[in-house]
């Protein structure tokens, strides 16, 4: 007798072997493109240089000159996060010559984020090495050797008169309370970049009285005499000359004052600022935004002045900088610190 077996249970287990012979491959697949995928992911949020992750770097950009700008760019780990400050300080012999305030650039190194600095030589410094200490989180991020170059300065010697004397020299509460107010405005870095190209020329004029950096002697009408230090360019300029903005900016003063009668400050850069002395009338207001070429008042002779002329003063991170600096080099160039930062 012979036994008869079923082909259902042998048509169930080869369908079965079927379905995991397909399934399986899709199910490998799928794992591996998860892993793709996760590891792609973390090497975007994580930058890597050189196989070591967010690698720190920082550079600086500029002729180290008393009176000249240069800018600071980092990028990498140990960049601090949120609010959390990084500042660099200009050391010379254990004195500071200035210190910046970074801000976001705005701009993605192969490191991470791109962080700067505008700051400045004093134009009172020496030449020798110097020191650029980089902090952030409460620690010292890098340490840069750099080296100060000479640079020579004229002298003039000026004789004021009786009034222009009293407007110098005697005490008055208003002059310091705008002092203390001209110079919260330089120590301060905000985050907006107005501008990135050159500046142009701020009036129209081809003969500068006096030019930046001078040392001056003040002589007085008793036969005394003082120091002082010419922070910017006077341009010779008839009363009712155009004063024109040299780039795109935010005014943050625009009011008559006890020693530069009206005057008008804009911020252009974080920490870079354009002054205008000595305007026979203001035509802004403190909070207006202009373009290259708006104008911000007209040339006069208000306030400690010998004639009519623009005094026209560039300050970085507080400091007094060359204005004929800015006209003929781009001071933030983003695309130089990428270079620098991806090499």
């Amino acid at each position: 007798m012979k036994t008869a077996y079923s082909c259902k249970p042998l048509r169930f287990l080869f369908a079965l072997l079927v379905l995991f012979n397909a399934v399986l491959p899709i199910a490998c697949q799928t794992r591996q493109d998860a892993i793709q995928n996760d590891g792609g992911a973390r090497s975007a949020a994580q930058p890597v240089w050189n196989g070591v992750p967010g690698e720190f770097k920082a550079t600086v950009l500029g002729i180290l000159r008393p009176g000249e700008p240069f800018v600071v760019a980092a990028a990498g780990a140990g960049i601090p996060q949120g609010s959390v400050r990084m500042q660099a300080s200009l050391v010379m012999s254990d004195k500071q010559l200035n210190r910046g305030t970074f801000f976001d650039l705005g701009v993605t190194s192969r490191r991470g984020p791109v962080k700067a600095a505008i700051m400045a030589v004093p134009s009172t410094a020496d030449a020798g090495n110097a020191i650029l200490r980089i902090e952030g989180g409460g620690k010292v991020l890098q340490t840069l050797e750099l080296t100060i170059e000479f640079r020579g300065f004229k002298t003039e010697t000026i004789h004021i008169t009786s009034t222009m004397t009293d407007i110098l020299t005697t005490p008055d509460p208003e002059k310091t309370k705008q002092a203390e107010q001209m110079w919260a405005i330089w120590v301060r870095t905000g985050n907006e970049v107005y501008t990135l190209g050159n500046f142009e020329m701020p009036v129209v004029s081809t003969f500068q009285t006096s030019i930046f950096g001078t040392r001056r002697i003040y002589v007085y009408p008793n036969g005394r005499s003082s120091p002082s230090l010419h922070t910017g360019v006077d341009w010779r300029a008839p009363t009712g000359t155009p004063i024109t903005a040299p780039a795109a900016g935010k005014v943050v003063l625009a009011m008559n004052r006890i020693t530069t009668g009206n005057t008008v400050v804009v911020e252009h850069m974080p920490g870079v600022y354009s002054l205008y002395y000595h305007m026979d009338r203001l035509a802004v207001q403190q909070g207006d935004t202009v373009i290259t070429g708006t104008r911000l008042g007209d040339a006069g002779a208000t306030g400690f002045a010998t004639g009519a002329h623009l005094h026209y003063e560039i300050r970085v991170a507080a400091e007094n900088t060359d204005p004929a600096i800015f006209m003929t080099r781009k001071i933030l160039d983003k695309e130089a610190i990428l270079a620098i930062l991806n090499e």
